[in-house]
């Protein structure tokens, strides 16, 4: 490789040995990647993960979260034992009246915690046509995000999706079984 005469016939040096020539390397020090000018990828939140892989990277997490800080082992409890109680008309996407105030300690855990997003999914039995349960999860879990937005939280905080009879939690064999896959499922994240 051809050398530079201001180099005294040497090739421009690279420092750190990242392959970016120290006249072209921002960090000439510190190897980086070529696309951040020879500079590591940034870590804005100094969390030990790149912004890059970071899902929170305004805010210091940890790897196991993705860099989002870690949730609450209290507050996963406590929003999955309120799924729990989430109760419907038989057959139906209504919710009865007993599953307000389950669904106001919901909306009381998220507006203590605005950087909580809930994830709502709707699950059905195998009984009975499979197109209806996929309409039916679906409207269970939009009932839920509706009720959810009308005590004050935002629409952007909550998705709602419906899975139909696709994610079993018990044999559907026997009407015990049917009746713990006829559920809503609550999972918070912050990502």
């Amino acid at each position: 490789m051809p050398g530079l005469a201001k180099y005294t016939g040497c090739p421009v040096p690279d420092t750190d040995n990242d392959g970016i020539d120290d006249e072209e390397d921002r960090c000439p020090a510190v190897a980086g990647v070529k696309r951040y000018n020879g500079c590591p990828v940034p870590d804005s939140d100094n969390d030990g993960i790149n912004d890059e892989e970071d899902k929170c990277p305004t805010v210091a997490g940890v790897k196991e979260n993705n860099g989002c800080p870690q949730i609450k082992e209290k507050i996963i409890e406590q929003v999955k034992y309120a799924a729990r109680r989430i109760q419907f008309e038989k057959a139906q996407a209504n919710l009865l009246p007993a599953s307000y105030k389950v669904l106001d300690e919901v909306a009381s855990i998220l507006k203590s915690n605005p950087d909580l997003k809930l994830m709502i999914e709707g699950h059905t039995s195998n009984d009975g046509n499979r197109e209806a349960n996929m309409i039916l999860s679906q409207q269970r879990a939009e009932n839920v995000k509706e009720y959810l937005i009308t005590q004050g939280i935002d629409a952007s905080r909550l998705q709602a999706v419906g899975y139909g009879p696709d994610k079993p939690i018990a044999d559907n064999k026997s009407a015990e079984g049917k009746k713990q896959n006829r559920r809503v499922a609550l999972i918070v994240s912050n990502q």
